[in-house]
């Protein structure tokens, strides 16, 4: 199966207030030397909670599973020195860009964010729209930078089409995702629930 997220999510409707579980998922998709097609997920769920909820959490989880495995949160990752001791850092996806591309992103129309990745000579082609664009101005210019464990949230609407509107700023939604030695850890959000906003974005 490519996620477990559909069985999860069926047990919270049945009344089930949390539920977890470690999996095996296949997606056919490329591969390098980060990603492998087959691979071991931990999924979790829970009702009545939000992604403000789910960032104490996971770095509480972290924090734990490092004290757990190694004695300490202080780790050595090739030649980093990585701290797993919370809180962790909290920067928002429009700041992250701004301070790695000098880029204000806020507000931007496709052809504006074309001319962005045009002056950081980032390649991109005609199929991608504001989301993926945003997403490829991350992953270029910011990503690598994040190697002590950090919550990237509030990401553009666009680049997520399941999660809520942020509660003050409908162009934003309630997610984030843990960046730690460069990579991303976990991505999660507050699930949207409005199925009205659910059709209207994928019209």
């Amino acid at each position: 199966r490519v996620a477990n997220e559909l069985y999860l999510k069926r047990l919270i409707v049945g009344g089930f207030e949390g539920v977890y579980e470690f999996a095996k998922d296949f997606r056919n998709e490329g591969m390098d030397r980060t990603h492998n097609p087959e691979f071991t997920v931990m999924e979790i769920y829970v009702a009545y909670k939000d992604y403000f909820w789910m960032m104490n959490f996971t770095e509480e989880m972290v924090e734990k599973v490092a004290l757990a495995l190694h004695g300490t949160t202080k780790l050595k990752v090739g030649d980093k020195d990585i701290d797993f001791k919370r809180p962790f850092q909290r920067v928002t996806m429009t700041d992250a860009i701004k301070e790695h591309t000098g880029f204000d992103i806020s507000g931007k129309t496709e052809d504006e964010l074309r001319l962005i990745c045009k002056d950081l000579n980032i390649e991109i082609d005609n199929t991608m729209g504001k989301g993926k664009l945003i997403d490829e101005i991350f992953g270029e210019k910011c990503e690598r930078h994040y190697i002590q464990p950090t919550f990237i949230t509030d990401y553009p609407i666009e680049m997520s089409p399941l999660c809520k509107r942020h509660r003050s700023n409908p162009e934003l939604t309630e997610r984030f995702e843990l960046m730690v030695n460069g990579k991303e850890l976990c991505n999660a959000y507050s699930e949207l629930n409005d199925p009205i906003d659910q059709l209207e974005r994928f019209q």
